[in-house]
């Protein structure tokens, strides 16, 4: 009976030692598996952390290379607007964007193409100042683009204003580089950069209210692009998506 005993205690202790065993497998795994997350959580935060400071970094830098085209476009703007307060010519300078726009009647007569005596004393005075400006060794290379723009009012069809516009435009660029227009400094580097548009009467200038301005709307302007203009454009776009 004692050895019967002693077997049945026996027999009753193996699966006791299977259990504990059994656990402290299982407490092993679950440390195992309690590190492997936490391993993976830190990678999880160490990869967003890094993906963060990237975008951030790439941020800063689209906002540094705005500020600086929008400083050089500001400068040009300041250095226009200085130029030109005291003139006596009849000349607005846009605040925003550098636009020079001299109003109608001041080239060319109604229905004509054909710079005015007026018109060519105005250019003689005007062109030296501001290609002096665009074309100066601070902003040379800054500069695409200067565009004169003709602009008309909305007497007649959209197709003879456009034409009408585009001949204003290119007669104003002809008479600049007629043999009997004083010469100006920059003159040779502006035929690089120069160019003629006609804008019909797609953008006409407006009253107090509202309606069209015929007068005004009849005009020649003066523009420019900076080299980085496009690119602004791009940033800007792509800063109005990061803020969605």
């Amino acid at each position: 009976m004692a050895r019967g005993f002693r077997n049945e205690r026996h027999m009753s202790r193996a699966p006791e030692g299977e259990k504990e065993s059994f656990w402290v497998s299982y407490t092993d795994l679950m440390s195992a598996l309690l590190v492997i997350f936490a391993l993976v959580l830190m990678i999880t935060i160490y990869n967003t952390q890094s993906a963060y400071e990237e975008k951030e970094a790439a941020i800063n830098e689209k906002n540094q290379m705005i500020e600086e085209v929008i400083g050089v476009k500001s400068e040009i703007i300041q250095e226009l607007i200085k130029a030109f307060e005291d003139s006596d010519l009849a000349l607005e300078v846009d605040p925003q964007t550098g636009a020079i726009r001299f109003s109608g009647g001041v080239f060319f007569d109604s229905n004509s193409s054909q710079v005015s005596a007026k018109g060519r004393t105005y250019l003689e005075q005007f062109i030296p100042q501001y290609i002096n400006i665009l074309l100066s060794d601070r902003f040379r290379d800054e500069i695409s683009q200067i565009i004169v723009e003709g602009h008309t009012d909305t007497a007649g069809g959209y197709l003879y204003n456009l034409k009408l516009s585009q001949d204003r435009a290119l007669s104003v660029v002809e008479q600049v580089f007629q043999p009997n227009f004083p010469d100006f400094q920059y003159k040779e580097e502006l035929k690089s950069v120069i160019t003629a548009n006609g804008r019909s009467f797609s953008i006409p200038i407006l009253k107090k209210d509202g309606k069209i301005d015929a007068n005004k709307s009849r005009r020649v302007e003066f523009k420019f692009r900076l080299k980085d203009d496009q690119l602004l454009d791009q940033l800007q776009g792509l800063g109005e998506r990061d803020g969605n």
